[in-house]
């Protein structure tokens, strides 16, 4: 239940609407004055009355019910106690009732995002810098359809520019089929790395032959060009398949090749498309940008120019209400431009392009680059983690069946809750130590905290214990705490949605992790002091069970069993 919106909706102040009396509304910070509070000092200028009085009118004249217990004034503030009970009950039987939807909503029914998303390099390994738009992207995928929208998601291919006639020139030289065939990517990628260390300038000229015969649609060059596309999709499918990310579309900047001249034809017929030391652009100065670059000059396209027919494309195709480009922050001045030359364009829907930004992820002695070769396999930080994992499962638990497929499930849940804890536009340095670290605030300590749940739930049934959600007697000061917090679980999905930010689904997990755990170690379950108070604890670890599991299923994160 959204409490603030209840709150609201049952005062009445001059000149202030539900939705603002909500937003004034507080959690303070000792909850032993009340669980939510309303500051009314704000409201003395507009009422004409001191905030103390006012805050005792309103408490006066607020209606106590099942749901709100008490309203008190307490020097200018208006506080407000929740029914524990009728907390306990409600929160309860809907996550009973509702189990792997509890959170979910049709907020988004009949409406469509687009969602650009991980956008690999053919030719090129998945690296390290991929983990945050792949599992941002994946994440936000999954909350806006567990919302009711009907999300679209679309990998926006690398497959279009001279690097892959240098690829064609490092192959023709030093490259064997079987040996590429093979070796898959990471062969491809060898290539590249040793075009751009050895190339001569008679071999450079001779790339850019081969780009220009793939554009004219050479059979052999485009019959390479697919080979090298195919063994990276397979290769990039093993990782999309381990952090459980799926797309849509893998549509990308070729398959924008014919559909880019009606775009360069629209901005020369409304008078756009202006020449500028033989490139044609178009002039942003009025708006403190500098020129969108739309033809080089000889006449070759750029991203700009793919993105505007692509982000046409989508709207025409999806008619979608928002599309997400999850995309890094460096591209900050590149998307303000497309978006402003659509709009310029007359694209009322231009607005509805959001550039959801991150941060970059560098090694801890520097930078990454393909072409020196610097870089760290995505693969490889999974597997150590898997690896890891392993060692410490068999280390604490010997005996358990299936390791395996457990560690498989925490290595790869440390990764992704590593890229998806922090706000999405931090920084992140990769250190394997941090990565591998089992303790603490980890997506590892909530699923072990999912594993402890599930099995006082498994000894509970083996003894015939039942669940219910009317508590012995009021909830006690660690029950309490859980309950709010599951019962916050709705709104902290769809804050994620409005903000563009699944790091608020993995704060929730540890904190409602942490809040479990403390009513775990304080109170009895199964040796509670009566038969009511255990089949109430009972339903509480189930809540908190189910809750958890859909909560990291949002983030892609499997959930364990036993540990």
């Amino acid at each position: 239940m959204d409490y603030k919106a209840y709150i609201a909706q049952r005062l009445c102040i001059e000149s202030m609407s539900a939705a603002e009396i909500a937003e004034a509304i507080a959690v303070p910070p000792d909850t032993s004055l009340g669980d939510f509070a309303l500051p009314c000092f704000k409201f003395a200028k507009i009422l004409r009355k001191p905030p103390v009085k006012i805050a005792e009118e309103l408490a006066a004249a607020y209606p106590a019910d099942g749901v709100i217990s008490e309203a008190t004034a307490v020097n200018g503030y208006l506080n407000f106690r929740v029914s524990r009970r009728g907390l306990a009950e409600e929160t309860l039987a809907r996550i009973a009732r509702e189990g792997a939807r509890y959170g979910a909503s049709d907020l988004g029914k009949g409406r469509t995002i687009c969602i650009d998303y991980s956008s690999v390099n053919i030719a090129k390994p998945f690296h390290i810098g991929h983990l945050s738009t792949t599992v941002l992207g994946g994440s936000l995928y999954r909350i806006f359809n567990f919302l009711g929208y009907r999300a679209v998601g679309i990998n926006h291919l690398g497959d279009y520019g001279t690097q892959f006639g240098k690829l064609i020139c490092a192959y023709k030289h030093w490259g064997d089929r079987n040996a590429v065939q093979e070796g898959g990517i990471h062969a491809i990628n060898d290539l590249y790395v040793r075009f751009n260390s050895e190339a001569t300038e008679e071999m450079e000229a001779e790339a850019r032959e081969y780009f220009r015969l793939i554009e004219s649609g050479d059979r052999e060059m485009s019959e390479l060009f697919e080979w090298f596309k195919e063994l990276t999709l397979a290769y990039v499918k093993t990782i999309y398949d381990r952090l459980h990310v799926t797309f849509d579309s893998y549509a990308g900047e070729r398959f924008y090749t014919d559909k880019m001249q009606p775009v360069i034809d629209e901005l020369e017929e409304k008078g756009l498309l202006v020449e500028s030391q033989g490139a044609k652009i178009v002039d942003l100065e009025p708006y403190g940008m500098p020129p969108c670059l739309i033809l080089r000059s000889d006449g070759a396209s750029l991203y700009a120019t793919r993105d505007l027919a692509a982000a046409i494309y989508r709207k025409n195709t999806y008619d979608f209400e928002k599309c997400l480009y999850v995309v890094a922050y460096q591209q900050n001045l590149h998307f303000k431009q497309v978006f402003k030359v659509l709009e310029l364009m007359g694209k009322e829907w231009a607005k509805d392009l959001v550039h959801v930004a991150y941060g970059m992820v560098s090694l801890e002695d520097g930078a990454m680059s393909t072409r020196k070769g610097k870089v760290v396999w995505l693969e490889d930080v999974i597997s150590r983690c898997v690896e890891k994992a392993l060692s410490v499962i068999s280390e604490k638990n010997p005996d358990l069946s299936d390791k395996e497929a457990v560690a498989e499930k925490v290595g790869v849940g440390a990764v992704m809750f590593g890229a998806l804890c922090n706000n999405k536009i931090k920084d992140i340095v990769f250190s394997y130590d941090k990565a591998l670290n089992f303790d603490g605030e980890t997506s590892v300590y909530v699923q072990y905290t999912c594993a402890r749940a599930a099995s006082v739930l498994a000894k509970a049934r083996a003894e015939g214990a039942e669940r219910q959600a009317a508590p012995a007697s009021e909830p006690c000061v660690q029950e309490f705490e859980l309950l709010k917090a599951l019962a916050d679980f709705p709104d902290v999905v769809k804050s994620a949605a409005e903000k563009y930010e699944p790091s608020l689904i993995a704060r929730f997990c540890v904190d409602t992790a942490q809040k479990f755990n403390k009513f775990y170690f304080d109170c009895k379950i199964l040796q509670a002091e009566s038969e009511q108070a255990k089949n109430f604890r009972l339903a509480l670890t189930e809540a908190t069970l189910t809750t958890l599991t859909n909560a990291l299923t949002l983030l892609g994160i499997g959930v364990p069993e036993k540990m």
